[in-house]
């Protein structure tokens, strides 16, 4: 019979320093401190709890596509907006389909992620209709949506795509009120204008216009539809 010899002596750590504890015994200070490998696996969590699927974590604001001034002008705004961002302010990119908008926000995204800043994608469609489906089950809706509520920065890719109801206004208020009282950034895309979005809801359109003051693209015209549009320059 073989002998039984201790598992966690053959384990395979992903860290053999800290044995995956993520702190170390520095015996200058004394203490324990953070092992070197935390702020990578912090990142690594970031990146699975974001929603981001693995497709778009390959998005770069390097790779967006510039076709005019206007297309420029985004690309500029989001990279000033990664590189500058201190926890406060929101950005949007609204109007035209096939601009690009999702990409920038995305771009933005993991580049945040990439400096260990927790952001969660939520696709509108597909969070709407999954927060309404669940809303008579009190513990479920309240544990989602309260992630939407107090994610560090919040990506709402495709605000009010499709058909609206009023419940969908109601979710969409609660999130974006409590963001707004809380000044929590955001970073919005949608195929409204500003204006559009005003009419839908004017506390929800005129909360995320103060939160973007000065950083929001509007693009309109179909000359900014990449699929149509496939020229760079």
């Amino acid at each position: 019979m073989k002998n039984l010899t201790d598992s966690s002596k053959n384990r395979e750590y992903d860290c053999p320093k800290c044995k995956d504890r993520e702190m170390i015994y520095n015996p200058k200070l004394d203490a324990m401190v953070f092992c070197e490998c935390r702020e990578r696996k912090e990142y690594e969590r970031i990146l699975e709890n974001s929603r981001i699927s693995e497709a778009f974590r390959q998005k770069t604001l390097k790779d967006y596509k510039v076709t005019n001034g206007v297309t420029r002008k985004a690309r500029g705004m989001a990279f000033d907006y990664a590189t500058e961002f201190n926890g406060e302010g929101s950005i949007g990119f609204l109007g035209q389909v096939g601009a690009g908008k999702t990409h920038l926000s995305i771009a933005i995204a993991n580049a945040l992620m990439s400096r260990n800043i927790g952001v969660l994608y939520m696709q509108y469609r597909e969070a709407i209709t999954a927060l309404k489906q669940n809303m008579l089950d009190e513990y479920y809706y309240q544990r989602e949506i309260s992630k939407y509520k107090n994610a560090t920065v919040l990506l709402i890719d495709d605000l009010f795509k499709g058909k609206i109801t009023e419940t969908d206004i109601n979710i969409m208020f609660e999130i974006i009120n409590y963001r707004y009282l809380k000044g929590s950034p955001m970073i919005v895309s949608s195929e409204y204008t500003s204006d559009k979005l005003l009419n839908i809801d004017e506390a929800i359109g005129s909360r995320i216009i103060e939160q973007c003051d000065g950083r929001m693209i509007e693009f309109i015209g179909k000359s900014f539809n990449h699929r149509l549009n496939k020229r760079a320059i």
